[in-house]
């Protein structure tokens, strides 16, 4: 606990066009993991564009650490096909977080993320301080796949006790 910075709560809010897995459709759900930790959300079945709108909470003591985004699709008889990954990094998000915003007009956006080759952005990310808190929202493309995108929103979460950020 003496390590923890906080907790990232990532809302998985949606998958669209998908890549097909099975016949004419899949069965997609989202892996996400940083260093040891790996969080699922629900299988959505026959459905190319899914809503999953879950929420995983991911521990942070080293920021640095990139998330991973693995989409599969679940079989019943066979090992689970991948249908792509991400990656991305929380860097410009915390930095967002250190510069204790409090006082800022509502939905004024604190910094922007273009996409590049060395992130999965499939569009500008913004960060945005917004009822007090900070969220940025993001569409990651998926690599190693012929199409698809995720839509994510983080949200910071404070721990009292934690050494913070």
């Amino acid at each position: 606990m003496e390590n923890l910075l906080g907790l990232l709560k990532i809302h998985v809010q949606r998958g669209v066009n998908l890549a097909v897995r099975d016949v004419k459709s899949s069965d997609p759900y989202v892996v996400i993991k940083m260093g040891k930790q790996k969080l699922k959300t629900r299988v959505v079945k026959k459905n190319v564009n899914p809503e999953w709108n879950e929420d995983l909470t991911l521990s942070i003591s080293d920021p640095k650490i990139p998330i991973h985004l693995h989409v599969y699709d679940k079989d019943t008889f066979s090992l689970d096909d991948k249908m792509g990954d991400a990656e991305f990094d929380i860097g410009p998000f915390i930095e967002a977080i250190k510069m204790r915003l409090e006082g800022l007009p509502n939905e004024t956006i604190v910094t922007k993320v273009v996409p590049s080759r060395q992130n999965c952005l499939a569009e500008e990310s913004r960060v945005v301080w917004k009822d007090g808190k900070v969220f940025q929202n993001m569409v990651l493309r998926l690599r190693n796949v012929e199409c698809g995108e995720v839509e994510l929103q983080l949200h910071w979460v404070d721990i009292p006790g934690s050494r913070g950020i």
